[in-house]
């Protein structure tokens, strides 16, 4: 006895070959979309190129151990406190308000303004900034 396939039979063996490739093709946009996000959620290429023009940034230039606060009961001024506290292996930092920017330059220009409020003219590469100039804020 010989049976004709019915329309249903016919009907799925066309659309699981569709919708196999419409499943392959959705992972495959999925993972290119991830791929070429950015890495770090932020915005794309073009608006960070913006965010590295040099700036001007003001601030207390101190330790990214103690931050803004340093232990008053040591005997000593806020830039001895950081200045021992980077002999000691700690980075430079610049508070501003409520934010801390690692500094990349001169450790000799950073170690004279220790412990001090400053103007640095820089550029901002994530939460680094690349120090061009330094100077006391009057």
């Amino acid at each position: 006895m010989n049976k004709r396939p019915s329309w249903f039979t016919l009907i799925t063996f066309s659309a699981t070959p569709a919708l196999a490739v419409a499943l392959c093709s959705a992972v495959l946009f999925t993972s290119a979309a991830v791929a070429f996000s950015p890495a770090n959620g932020g915005p794309p290429a073009a608006t960070q190129a913006s965010t590295n023009a040099r700036r001007v940034f003001t601030g207390l230039v101190t330790d990214d151990h103690c931050g803004a606060r340093h232990d008053m009961d040591s005997g000593k001024s806020t830039m001895e406190c950081t200045q021992m506290c980077v002999r000691n292996g700690s980075k430079y930092v610049l508070v501003e308000g409520d934010k801390k920017y690692n500094l990349a330059g001169s450790e000799s220009d950073f170690d004279g303004m220790a412990g001090q409020r400053v103007k640095v003219v820089g550029s901002l590469d994530g939460n680094t900034i690349k120090v061009g100039s330094i100077s006391p804020d009057r």
